[in-house]
């Protein structure tokens, strides 16, 4: 946002505070996602079902955690999820 110098309304002073806060907060989530997300696919590549399954589950329970927190959006948890266990399935 601008800088706060500038800023002379109080709900924007706030927003300024706010928002680099959040997205600090938000970008560490969506990597914890992303790492979670390739544990399942790395596992995947390797051809091992067992390792890819416990991945799964614990990519599964991030997906929904972040999904709750709308740090992604419901139907994108929901997709990843369901492309992941169709590969798993097909090992």
């Amino acid at each position: 946002m601008a800088n706060r110098e500038k800023l002379r309304i109080k709900s924007a002073l706030k927003r300024a505070r706010q928002n680099p806060k959040r997205n600090s907060l938000k970008s560490s989530q969506r990597a914890l996602t992303r790492t979670a997300v390739k544990a399942v696919t790395s596992a995947i590549t390797a051809g091992d079902k067992q390792s890819a399954s416990e991945a799964f589950k614990k990519a599964e329970k991030v997906l929904d955690t972040m999904a709750n927190k709308k740090v992604i959006h419901a139907n994108k948890a929901s997709r990843t999820k369901s492309r992941l266990n169709k590969k798993i399935k097909a090992l």
